[in-house]
């Protein structure tokens, strides 16, 4: 792993400061290694969402048979279990225009409901971390 302990071992400083990572150190490894996995990360992504689109698609078919058969209550028998198509709720995301509309409905004071939209988003907890951004070359 690279860190200033180990700096003076693995590189050369020049008179500007700028540091020369000398080839193969352990940083320029970590370097093609973290490259290598980003890669394999966004082939993975790529291929999920594809999958998950075309779930969805055989969904909706499967679905819309099912329920212009009058079949909602019929399971169906697969090699490790079953299938059955159920109704689900869906909830929207608790948005802060969600909360200011909402809010607006209980309290005629604006001022008020302005002043707790401005408290949540000033007060919400934030962390920060350091990571690394891949960018292509267009």
């Amino acid at each position: 792993m690279y860190s200033e302990k180990n700096k003076g071992k693995m590189d050369k400083i020049n008179d500007d400061n700028s540091i020369v990572i000398e080839p193969k150190t352990q940083f320029v490894e970590n370097i093609q290694k973290w490259v290598i996995l980003d890669k394999q990360l966004k082939l993975i992504h790529e291929k999920t969402k594809e999958i998950r689109e075309n779930k969805h698609r055989l969904t909706n078919d499967i679905c819309g048979y099912i329920q212009n058969k009058n079949l909602s209550s019929t399971k169906i028998e697969i090699s490790d279990g079953e299938l059955k198509m159920y109704e689900k709720k869906e909830y929207s995301p608790l948005t802060f225009t969600y909360i200011e509309e909402s809010l607006a409905k209980i309290l005629t004071d604006k001022s008020q409901v302005d002043y707790i939209i401005e408290f949540l988003k000033k007060n919400r907890e934030i962390k920060n971390s350091v990571d690394i951004r891949r960018t292509y070359h267009k």
